[in-house]
């Protein structure tokens, strides 16, 4: 059975609505050819497919260059938080496998933790039940977007 094809860019007014009411609010406009498709969103979690491509290949053998499979993780992860105004603060990573090019890799991620506008959310990145990538992201959820912030003024009243 083929899958369908999923639009690259939502339209202004357009939101990603997955699952009974669950609509995606953040990163609307992520590329998915390089970060995967969400395919199931839930409060505090999400689902993400990434079909590799050769766009991603590295060498003649046809590995894929884990800045995508960190990638399709972090969207995954974002869309677990699911709030506008999340940011990544740190990350720690393990790629635990090779992937190629035309592999389905599918990322799970869960918000393990939340403190105030802290969460911490685990991702596992796996092809055909193994296992590649696993990471713990932790982020933050700003009050408004990072880039509205003055984060120039900010740190001269520190």
């Amino acid at each position: 059975m083929a899958k369908k094809k999923k639009k690259d860019i939502l339209e202004d007014d357009e939101q990603l609505d997955l699952n009974a009411g669950v609509a995606l609010r953040t990163h609307d406009m992520i590329n998915h050819r390089y970060s995967g498709d969400l395919d199931e969103l839930k409060e505090g979690y999400a689902k993400v497919s990434l079909v590799t491509n050769d766009d991603m290949r590295v060498d003649s053998y046809g590995l894929v260059h884990g800045g995508f499979i960190f990638c399709a993780g972090d969207y995954a992860a974002m869309a677990a938080v699911n709030d506008p105004n999340v940011v990544l603060a740190s990350s720690t990573s393990s790629f635990l496998s090779p992937v190629r090019v035309g592999d389905e890799v599918i990322f799970e991620a869960t918000v393990r933790h939340k403190d105030g506008r802290k969460r911490e959310v685990k991702v596992v990145g796996s092809v055909l039940e193994i296992k590649v990538f696993e990471a713990t992201l932790k982020t933050v959820v700003l009050e408004k977007h990072i880039l509205k912030l003055d984060l120039m003024n900010a740190s001269k009243n520190v």
